[in-house]
């Protein structure tokens, strides 16, 4: 079954609804998922809807034009059109630690996801035998203060020879300049742990398990310029106690981080995240 998968936010009025899926209804289309979530602080109107376009009156080539004329215009909206037929390409970024890498690699390999994996960039060869495990290309670009310009230069090359259209993080050790992150706006994943910013540096395991914390978490959110300030996309925890030595909290930690990125991937893909005001809204 072909889809498409509209997401739209506009000031909230009276009727959106009904000319959306008007739209859908009286050009043949089968709605099959629904979402709407109203932000009355902000007196905003946020919508999902994925319908089959089997059968749609509109030709796929004319379907945002269509929607723009007839539906968009009216209430101002911002909106994108995703087709099911397209499948994205993803890109992940890596250093030396491979959990996320691994269970990202599984859930690809196994079907779970539709996204091609072009490549892996690191700044440092750990990792290589994982991609070539996998057949995937593999890119070592050091990074350091002096180079760091031209290395990113390199990345992004390498990204737009592959057509990219997302980038994961998958505990990628390295701060992306204003720069980078402006050719993937909402559009590159990052996972850390929650610690951040109360057990900031190298190792803060050891900083919490001195504090004697009772949970610890993991967070999945998409980069900006400003650190670990990024639109949250996922986020879970888990309760540790007196007991857990710090080993015990990094494995818990590591098993959060890989779940957490998962389904922030997961969401991604699925067009189920809506970024407004350094917030996101993330449809069941």
């Amino acid at each position: 079954m072909e889809t498409v998968t509209l997401l739209l936010n506009c000031k909230d009025a009276k009727g959106i609804v009904l000319s959306v899926t008007e739209f859908v209804y009286k050009n043949g289309g089968n709605v099959l998922e629904i979402d709407q979530h109203i932000d009355n602080q902000e007196d905003v109107f946020f919508m999902r809807v994925k319908w089959s376009i089997n059968d749609f009156l509109i030709a796929k080539d004319k379907i945002d034009e269509c929607f723009q004329t007839l539906v968009a215009d009216k209430f101002e909206m911002n909106w994108q059109i995703y087709h099911s037929d397209y499948v994205p390409n993803m890109a992940i970024f890596v250093t030396k630690l491979n959990h996320c890498l691994y269970d990202i690699l599984g859930r690809w390999q196994s079907g779970e996801w539709e996204v091609n994996i072009p490549m892996i960039i690191s700044n440092h060869l750990h990792l290589k035998p994982i991609a070539d495990q996998f057949n995937i290309p593999f890119y070592h670009l050091p990074v350091t203060k002096e180079n760091k310009v031209e290395a990113e230069a390199e990345q992004l090359a390498l990204l737009k020879k592959y057509k990219v259209d997302f980038v994961v993080l998958a505990r990628y050790m390295q701060i992306l300049s204003s720069d980078f992150i402006s050719h993937y706006d909402n559009r590159a994943i990052n996972i850390h742990h929650s610690f951040l910013p109360a057990f900031p540096g190298a190792k803060p395991y050891h900083s919490a398990h001195k504090r004697g914390v009772k949970i610890i978490g993991a967070t999945s959110h998409y980069i900006t310029e400003h650190l670990d300030a990024g639109p949250i996309i996922e986020q879970e925890i888990a309760r540790v106690n007196h007991n857990n030595t710090i080993q015990d909290l990094m494995r818990k930690g590591k098993d959060l981080e890989k779940l957490v990125l998962s389904r922030a991937i997961y969401n991604h893909l699925q067009r189920k995240v809506m970024v407004y005001n350094n917030k996101t809204i993330v449809f069941d």
